[in-house]
Protein backbone atom coordinates (compact mmCIF):
# COMPACT_ATOMS: atom_id res chain seq x y z
CA UNK A 1 0.00 0.00 0.00
CA UNK A 2 1.23 3.10 -1.04
CA UNK A 3 1.88 5.20 2.44
CA UNK A 4 3.22 8.25 0.57
CA UNK A 5 1.76 11.46 1.89
CA UNK A 6 -0.34 13.45 -0.71
CA UNK A 7 0.88 16.77 -1.74
CA UNK A 8 -0.83 19.57 -0.47
CA UNK A 9 -1.20 21.95 -3.34
CA UNK A 10 -1.68 25.63 -2.71
CA UNK A 11 -2.71 27.61 -5.45
CA UNK A 12 -2.55 31.62 -5.91
CA UNK A 13 -6.16 32.98 -5.76
CA UNK A 14 -5.25 35.42 -8.91
CA UNK A 15 -6.77 32.88 -11.33
CA UNK A 16 -10.04 32.76 -8.99
CA UNK A 17 -10.23 36.98 -9.66
CA UNK A 18 -9.85 36.13 -13.23
CA UNK A 19 -12.62 33.83 -13.72
CA UNK A 20 -16.29 33.84 -13.43
CA UNK A 21 -18.99 34.77 -15.72
CA UNK A 22 -16.87 36.38 -17.95
CA UNK A 23 -15.31 32.97 -18.88
CA UNK A 24 -17.90 30.59 -18.35
CA UNK A 25 -19.06 33.20 -21.48
CA UNK A 26 -17.23 30.95 -24.35
CA UNK A 27 -19.29 27.52 -23.26
CA UNK A 28 -21.15 28.10 -26.36
CA UNK A 29 -18.03 28.63 -28.19
CA UNK A 30 -16.25 25.51 -27.18
CA UNK A 31 -19.52 23.75 -27.74
CA UNK A 32 -19.84 25.04 -31.52
CA UNK A 33 -16.34 23.43 -31.55
CA UNK A 34 -17.33 20.26 -30.36
CA UNK A 35 -20.15 19.82 -32.75
CA UNK A 36 -18.06 20.69 -35.78
CA UNK A 37 -15.28 18.49 -34.93
CA UNK A 38 -18.30 15.66 -35.12
CA UNK A 39 -19.23 16.38 -38.49
CA UNK A 40 -22.12 19.30 -38.16
CA UNK A 41 -22.87 22.09 -40.21
CA UNK A 42 -22.05 24.60 -37.97
CA UNK A 43 -21.73 28.60 -38.61
CA UNK A 44 -20.01 29.77 -35.41
CA UNK A 45 -20.45 33.40 -35.27
CA UNK A 46 -19.56 34.10 -31.54
CA UNK A 47 -16.06 35.10 -31.61
CA UNK A 48 -14.73 38.24 -33.34
CA UNK A 49 -12.42 36.81 -35.75
CA UNK A 50 -12.29 38.68 -39.26
CA UNK A 51 -12.52 36.06 -42.31
CA UNK A 52 -10.55 38.26 -44.07
CA UNK A 53 -6.53 38.02 -44.65
CA UNK A 54 -4.42 39.84 -43.52
CA UNK A 55 -2.87 42.10 -45.46
CA UNK A 56 -0.03 41.08 -48.33
CA UNK A 57 2.29 43.94 -47.03
CA UNK A 58 2.21 42.78 -43.65
CA UNK A 59 2.84 38.84 -44.58
CA UNK A 60 5.70 40.40 -46.73
CA UNK A 61 7.32 42.08 -44.36
CA UNK A 62 7.18 39.23 -42.07
CA UNK A 63 8.73 36.62 -44.70
CA UNK A 64 11.67 38.81 -45.15
CA UNK A 65 12.23 39.69 -41.49
CA UNK A 66 12.45 36.10 -40.68
CA UNK A 67 14.47 35.55 -43.47
CA UNK A 68 17.02 37.90 -43.03
CA UNK A 69 17.50 36.37 -39.28
CA UNK A 70 15.37 38.91 -37.29
CA UNK A 71 14.60 36.11 -34.65
CA UNK A 72 16.71 37.40 -32.10
CA UNK A 73 15.69 39.59 -28.94
CA UNK A 74 13.70 42.59 -29.27
CA UNK A 75 13.37 46.12 -28.40
CA UNK A 76 11.31 45.49 -25.68
CA UNK A 77 8.62 48.73 -25.60
CA UNK A 78 8.99 48.72 -29.88
CA UNK A 79 11.16 49.55 -32.32
CA UNK A 80 11.90 53.21 -32.63
CA UNK A 81 10.26 53.11 -36.52
CA UNK A 82 7.02 51.27 -35.59
CA UNK A 83 6.60 53.42 -32.36
CA UNK A 84 6.84 57.10 -34.83
CA UNK A 85 4.46 55.31 -37.24
CA UNK A 86 2.02 54.74 -34.06
CA UNK A 87 2.60 58.56 -32.56
CA UNK A 88 2.51 60.08 -36.05
CA UNK A 89 -0.70 58.17 -36.79
CA UNK A 90 -2.63 58.98 -33.91
CA UNK A 91 -1.71 62.73 -33.88
CA UNK A 92 -2.92 62.76 -37.16
CA UNK A 93 -6.21 61.29 -36.73
CA UNK A 94 -6.67 63.07 -32.64
CA UNK A 95 -4.23 66.28 -32.70
CA UNK A 96 -2.88 64.87 -29.62
CA UNK A 97 0.84 65.63 -29.92
CA UNK A 98 2.68 62.36 -29.47
CA UNK A 99 5.99 61.00 -29.92
CA UNK A 100 7.47 57.79 -29.40
CA UNK A 101 8.27 58.06 -25.91
CA UNK A 102 4.10 57.78 -25.45
CA UNK A 103 4.26 54.69 -26.92
CA UNK A 104 4.83 50.60 -26.31
CA UNK A 105 4.01 48.28 -28.30
CA UNK A 106 2.62 45.35 -26.66
CA UNK A 107 1.28 42.08 -27.27
CA UNK A 108 -2.49 42.75 -28.51
CA UNK A 109 -4.95 44.56 -26.98
CA UNK A 110 -6.30 42.23 -23.97
CA UNK A 111 -2.47 42.09 -22.64
CA UNK A 112 -2.10 45.57 -23.06
CA UNK A 113 -5.32 46.21 -20.88
CA UNK A 114 -3.96 44.31 -18.31
CA UNK A 115 -0.72 45.44 -18.17
CA UNK A 116 -1.97 49.38 -18.28
CA UNK A 117 -4.42 48.22 -15.21
CA UNK A 118 -1.11 46.73 -12.99
CA UNK A 119 0.14 49.57 -13.55
CA UNK A 120 -2.61 51.64 -12.81
CA UNK A 121 -5.03 49.82 -9.64
CA UNK A 122 -4.04 48.13 -6.66
CA UNK A 123 -6.03 47.01 -3.72
CA UNK A 124 -8.75 49.88 -2.91
CA UNK A 125 -8.90 50.92 -6.10
CA UNK A 126 -12.67 51.40 -7.92
CA UNK A 127 -12.37 51.28 -11.57
CA UNK A 128 -15.84 51.94 -13.10
CA UNK A 129 -16.60 50.42 -15.94
CA UNK A 130 -19.64 51.50 -18.26
CA UNK A 131 -22.04 48.29 -19.80
CA UNK A 132 -22.57 46.20 -21.28
CA UNK A 133 -18.10 46.09 -21.70
CA UNK A 134 -16.37 42.91 -23.08
CA UNK A 135 -16.13 39.82 -21.01
CA UNK A 136 -12.62 39.94 -19.95
CA UNK A 137 -12.88 43.44 -18.65
CA UNK A 138 -14.05 42.43 -15.09
CA UNK A 139 -11.10 40.05 -14.43
CA UNK A 140 -8.43 41.96 -16.01
CA UNK A 141 -9.36 45.10 -12.88
CA UNK A 142 -10.04 42.34 -10.19
CA UNK A 143 -6.41 40.55 -11.14
CA UNK A 144 -4.86 43.73 -9.56
CA UNK A 145 -6.86 43.74 -6.54
CA UNK A 146 -8.99 47.18 -7.61
CA UNK A 147 -13.06 46.02 -8.15
CA UNK A 148 -14.82 47.25 -10.68
CA UNK A 149 -18.57 49.30 -10.58
CA UNK A 150 -20.79 49.14 -13.23
CA UNK A 151 -22.74 51.35 -14.76
CA UNK A 152 -25.39 51.43 -17.53
CA UNK A 153 -25.36 51.86 -21.34
CA UNK A 154 -28.93 50.70 -21.26
CA UNK A 155 -30.64 49.74 -24.50
CA UNK A 156 -33.85 53.08 -24.05
CA UNK A 157 -30.08 55.28 -24.29
CA UNK A 158 -29.14 53.08 -27.57
CA UNK A 159 -26.57 51.84 -25.42
CA UNK A 160 -24.52 54.93 -24.69
CA UNK A 161 -23.57 55.30 -20.99
CA UNK A 162 -26.00 57.07 -18.54
CA UNK A 163 -24.13 60.01 -17.77
CA UNK A 164 -25.74 60.67 -14.66
CA UNK A 165 -25.17 57.15 -13.17
CA UNK A 166 -21.44 57.59 -14.29
CA UNK A 167 -21.20 60.82 -11.86
CA UNK A 168 -23.56 58.70 -9.19
CA UNK A 169 -20.29 56.19 -9.02
CA UNK A 170 -17.60 58.09 -8.44
CA UNK A 171 -16.45 57.98 -5.00
CA UNK A 172 -13.05 58.65 -3.37
CA UNK A 173 -12.72 54.98 -3.81
CA UNK A 174 -12.64 55.88 -7.66
CA UNK A 175 -9.34 55.43 -9.47
CA UNK A 176 -10.00 55.40 -13.03
CA UNK A 177 -12.92 54.81 -15.85
CA UNK A 178 -12.27 52.33 -18.16
CA UNK A 179 -14.34 51.96 -21.55
CA UNK A 180 -14.60 51.05 -25.56
CA UNK A 181 -15.43 52.59 -28.24
CA UNK A 182 -17.08 51.31 -30.46
CA UNK A 183 -17.76 49.26 -27.66
CA UNK A 184 -18.20 45.63 -27.64
CA UNK A 185 -20.81 44.03 -27.73
CA UNK A 186 -23.27 46.87 -28.99
CA UNK A 187 -21.23 48.86 -31.39
CA UNK A 188 -21.94 52.07 -30.09
CA UNK A 189 -19.61 55.11 -30.08
CA UNK A 190 -18.77 57.60 -27.95
CA UNK A 191 -19.52 61.08 -29.60
CA UNK A 192 -17.85 63.96 -29.32
CA UNK A 193 -20.37 65.25 -26.66
CA UNK A 194 -19.92 62.17 -24.13
CA UNK A 195 -16.11 62.10 -24.36
CA UNK A 196 -16.62 65.77 -23.32
CA UNK A 197 -18.75 64.90 -20.36
CA UNK A 198 -16.47 61.93 -19.55
CA UNK A 199 -13.44 64.23 -19.52
CA UNK A 200 -14.92 66.82 -17.42
CA UNK A 201 -15.87 63.94 -14.39
CA UNK A 202 -12.15 62.45 -14.95
CA UNK A 203 -10.32 66.09 -14.43
CA UNK A 204 -12.64 67.22 -11.49
CA UNK A 205 -12.31 63.90 -9.50
CA UNK A 206 -8.44 63.37 -10.64
CA UNK A 207 -9.63 59.78 -13.10
CA UNK A 208 -7.37 57.94 -14.85
CA UNK A 209 -9.03 56.72 -18.06
CA UNK A 210 -8.74 53.62 -19.87
CA UNK A 211 -9.80 54.26 -23.45
CA UNK A 212 -10.02 50.93 -25.27
CA UNK A 213 -10.53 51.69 -29.38
CA UNK A 214 -9.59 48.57 -31.54
CA UNK A 215 -12.40 49.05 -32.99
CA UNK A 216 -12.10 52.58 -33.98
CA UNK A 217 -11.17 52.73 -37.40
CA UNK A 218 -14.30 50.60 -38.00
CA UNK A 219 -17.12 53.14 -37.50
CA UNK A 220 -19.91 54.10 -39.83
CA UNK A 221 -22.30 56.60 -39.36
CA UNK A 222 -20.90 58.11 -35.90
CA UNK A 223 -17.02 59.42 -36.52
CA UNK A 224 -14.71 57.83 -34.36
CA UNK A 225 -13.67 60.38 -31.49
CA UNK A 226 -10.32 59.44 -28.67
CA UNK A 227 -11.00 61.17 -25.58
CA UNK A 228 -7.24 61.79 -25.29
CA UNK A 229 -8.18 64.82 -27.59
CA UNK A 230 -10.02 66.52 -25.34
CA UNK A 231 -7.91 69.35 -24.02
CA UNK A 232 -6.40 68.06 -20.37
CA UNK A 233 -6.92 64.48 -21.54
CA UNK A 234 -3.84 63.29 -22.81
CA UNK A 235 -1.89 63.36 -19.08
CA UNK A 236 -4.31 61.39 -18.33
CA UNK A 237 -5.60 58.60 -20.65
CA UNK A 238 -4.31 55.21 -21.97
CA UNK A 239 -5.43 54.56 -25.44
CA UNK A 240 -5.22 51.30 -26.42
CA UNK A 241 -5.48 49.95 -29.47
CA UNK A 242 -4.00 47.11 -32.25
CA UNK A 243 -4.22 45.61 -35.41
CA UNK A 244 -6.62 42.78 -35.04
CA UNK A 245 -9.53 44.09 -36.19
CA UNK A 246 -8.87 46.98 -38.45
CA UNK A 247 -6.24 45.10 -40.22
CA UNK A 248 -7.20 41.04 -40.08
CA UNK A 249 -4.22 40.15 -38.16
CA UNK A 250 -5.41 39.38 -34.52
CA UNK A 251 -3.10 36.41 -34.94
CA UNK A 252 0.04 38.85 -35.00
CA UNK A 253 -0.70 39.47 -31.87
CA UNK A 254 0.02 42.97 -32.12
CA UNK A 255 -1.16 45.92 -29.79
CA UNK A 256 -0.02 48.96 -28.22
CA UNK A 257 -0.81 51.82 -25.29
CA UNK A 258 -0.27 55.91 -25.71
CA UNK A 259 -0.41 57.93 -22.87
CA UNK A 260 1.87 59.91 -21.10
CA UNK A 261 5.54 59.17 -20.59
CA UNK A 262 5.18 58.34 -17.07
CA UNK A 263 2.85 55.63 -17.92
CA UNK A 264 4.77 53.80 -20.66
CA UNK A 265 8.25 54.15 -18.52
CA UNK A 266 6.02 52.15 -15.74
CA UNK A 267 5.02 49.51 -18.43
CA UNK A 268 7.92 49.06 -20.03
CA UNK A 269 9.57 47.89 -16.54
CA UNK A 270 6.29 45.88 -16.49
CA UNK A 271 6.88 44.54 -19.91
CA UNK A 272 10.46 43.79 -19.19
CA UNK A 273 9.40 41.34 -16.78
CA UNK A 274 6.44 39.59 -18.39
CA UNK A 275 6.68 39.92 -22.26
CA UNK A 276 10.59 40.81 -22.84
CA UNK A 277 9.44 42.78 -26.31
CA UNK A 278 7.68 41.39 -29.30
CA UNK A 279 9.54 39.39 -32.30
CA UNK A 280 11.27 41.76 -34.29
CA UNK A 281 9.37 40.00 -37.48
CA UNK A 282 6.24 41.11 -36.08
CA UNK A 283 6.99 44.27 -35.07
CA UNK A 284 8.14 44.50 -39.38
CA UNK A 285 4.99 42.92 -39.99
CA UNK A 286 3.03 45.85 -37.97
CA UNK A 287 4.95 48.44 -39.18
CA UNK A 288 4.53 47.31 -42.86
CA UNK A 289 0.79 47.17 -42.07
CA UNK A 290 0.57 50.57 -40.23
CA UNK A 291 2.15 52.46 -43.24
CA UNK A 292 1.10 51.00 -45.97
CA UNK A 293 -2.44 49.07 -45.13
CA UNK A 294 -4.36 51.83 -45.85
CA UNK A 295 -6.28 50.79 -48.67
CA UNK A 296 -6.93 47.02 -46.84
CA UNK A 297 -8.70 48.98 -44.39
CA UNK A 298 -10.90 51.09 -46.56
CA UNK A 299 -11.73 47.79 -48.54
CA UNK A 300 -12.89 45.66 -45.21
CA UNK A 301 -15.02 48.52 -43.60
CA UNK A 302 -17.18 49.02 -46.20
CA UNK A 303 -17.55 45.21 -46.55
CA UNK A 304 -18.35 45.06 -42.86
CA UNK A 305 -20.93 48.15 -42.85
CA UNK A 306 -22.38 46.19 -45.94
CA UNK A 307 -22.64 42.81 -44.07
CA UNK A 308 -24.29 45.07 -40.89
CA UNK A 309 -27.03 46.54 -42.87
CA UNK A 310 -27.59 43.12 -44.95
CA UNK A 311 -27.93 41.21 -41.20
CA UNK A 312 -30.38 44.12 -40.47
CA UNK A 313 -32.45 43.97 -42.79
CA UNK A 314 -32.62 40.10 -42.50
CA UNK A 315 -32.99 39.68 -38.92
CA UNK A 316 -35.61 42.96 -38.88
CA UNK A 317 -38.02 40.62 -40.42
CA UNK A 318 -38.57 38.70 -37.86
CA UNK A 319 -41.46 39.72 -35.23
CA UNK A 320 -40.30 38.23 -32.16
CA UNK A 321 -36.39 39.84 -32.29
CA UNK A 322 -35.49 42.85 -31.46
CA UNK A 323 -32.13 44.35 -33.57
CA UNK A 324 -30.19 47.01 -32.35
CA UNK A 325 -28.55 49.01 -35.28
CA UNK A 326 -24.40 49.19 -34.37
CA UNK A 327 -22.38 52.51 -34.86
CA UNK A 328 -19.12 50.34 -35.39
CA UNK A 329 -17.24 47.33 -34.91
CA UNK A 330 -18.41 43.99 -36.27
CA UNK A 331 -21.57 42.61 -33.53
CA UNK A 332 -25.03 43.14 -33.89
CA UNK A 333 -27.36 42.51 -30.97
CA UNK A 334 -30.68 40.86 -31.63
CA UNK A 335 -32.97 40.80 -28.47
CA UNK A 336 -34.73 37.43 -28.14
CA UNK A 337 -36.95 37.98 -24.78
CA UNK A 338 -40.09 37.97 -27.06
CA UNK A 339 -39.93 34.25 -27.94
CA UNK A 340 -40.17 33.52 -24.73
CA UNK A 341 -36.65 31.74 -24.13
CA UNK A 342 -33.63 33.17 -22.34
CA UNK A 343 -30.82 34.31 -24.47
CA UNK A 344 -28.52 31.39 -23.32
CA UNK A 345 -31.82 29.11 -23.53
CA UNK A 346 -32.21 30.25 -27.10
CA UNK A 347 -28.64 30.59 -28.27
CA UNK A 348 -28.04 26.16 -27.15
CA UNK A 349 -31.37 25.42 -28.71
CA UNK A 350 -30.43 27.58 -31.54
CA UNK A 351 -27.21 25.66 -32.03
CA UNK A 352 -28.29 22.31 -31.70
CA UNK A 353 -31.30 22.55 -33.39
CA UNK A 354 -30.10 24.68 -36.32
CA UNK A 355 -26.10 24.91 -36.43
CA UNK A 356 -25.57 28.40 -35.40
CA UNK A 357 -23.41 29.62 -32.40
CA UNK A 358 -24.41 33.24 -31.03
CA UNK A 359 -23.27 34.62 -28.02
CA UNK A 360 -25.16 35.36 -25.12
CA UNK A 361 -24.66 38.77 -24.25
CA UNK A 362 -25.90 38.51 -20.73
CA UNK A 363 -22.21 38.04 -19.61
CA UNK A 364 -21.59 41.89 -21.16
CA UNK A 365 -23.49 43.33 -18.15
CA UNK A 366 -27.21 43.47 -16.81
CA UNK A 367 -27.99 46.09 -19.75
CA UNK A 368 -27.12 43.52 -22.51
CA UNK A 369 -29.74 40.73 -20.64
CA UNK A 370 -32.25 38.99 -23.10
CA UNK A 371 -29.80 40.22 -26.05
CA UNK A 372 -27.36 37.53 -28.27
CA UNK A 373 -24.19 39.32 -30.16
CA UNK A 374 -23.80 38.15 -33.48
CA UNK A 375 -20.16 38.80 -35.29
CA UNK A 376 -20.66 39.46 -39.05
CA UNK A 377 -17.10 38.69 -39.72
CA UNK A 378 -18.00 35.89 -41.66
CA UNK A 379 -18.96 36.19 -45.60
CA UNK A 380 -22.04 37.00 -47.37
CA UNK A 381 -22.96 33.43 -47.99
CA UNK A 382 -22.49 32.26 -44.53
CA UNK A 383 -24.51 35.39 -42.54
CA UNK A 384 -27.32 34.77 -44.89
CA UNK A 385 -27.62 31.08 -44.55
CA UNK A 386 -27.25 31.84 -40.56
CA UNK A 387 -29.87 34.59 -41.03
CA UNK A 388 -31.88 32.20 -42.76
CA UNK A 389 -31.57 29.09 -40.00
CA UNK A 390 -31.84 31.63 -36.96
CA UNK A 391 -35.61 33.17 -38.80
CA UNK A 392 -36.71 29.51 -39.27
CA UNK A 393 -35.87 28.99 -35.94
CA UNK A 394 -37.95 32.21 -34.56
CA UNK A 395 -41.11 30.68 -36.77
CA UNK A 396 -40.71 27.00 -35.17
CA UNK A 397 -41.00 28.73 -31.91
CA UNK A 398 -43.58 31.01 -32.69
CA UNK A 399 -45.70 28.18 -34.44
CA UNK A 400 -45.00 25.57 -31.44
CA UNK A 401 -46.15 28.66 -28.63
CA UNK A 402 -49.54 28.59 -30.28
CA UNK A 403 -50.10 25.28 -30.44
Amino acid sequence: MDQRVKPNMRFSNLVHRVAGEGADAWEIYYRANELKQLGKSIINLCIGDPDFNSPQVAKDALIAAVNANDTHYPDIPGRPALRAAIAETFQAQTGVSTTSANVIFMAGAQNSLFAVCQCLFQVGDDVIVPEPAYVTYEATIQATGASIVKVPQPPRLGFHIDLEALERAITPKTRGIMFATPNNPTGAVITAAEAAAIAALAIKHDLWVISDEVYGALTFEVPHVSIASVPGMAERTATVSSLAKSHAMPGFRAGWVIGPKSLIDHMHTLSLCMLYGLPGFIQEAALAAIKKGHADVARMKAIYKQRRDNLLEALGRVQTLRVAKPEGGMFVLVNVEATGLSAKDFAFRLLEEEGVALLPADAFGPSAKGYLRICFGLGDEALAEAAKRITAFCHRLATQAHG
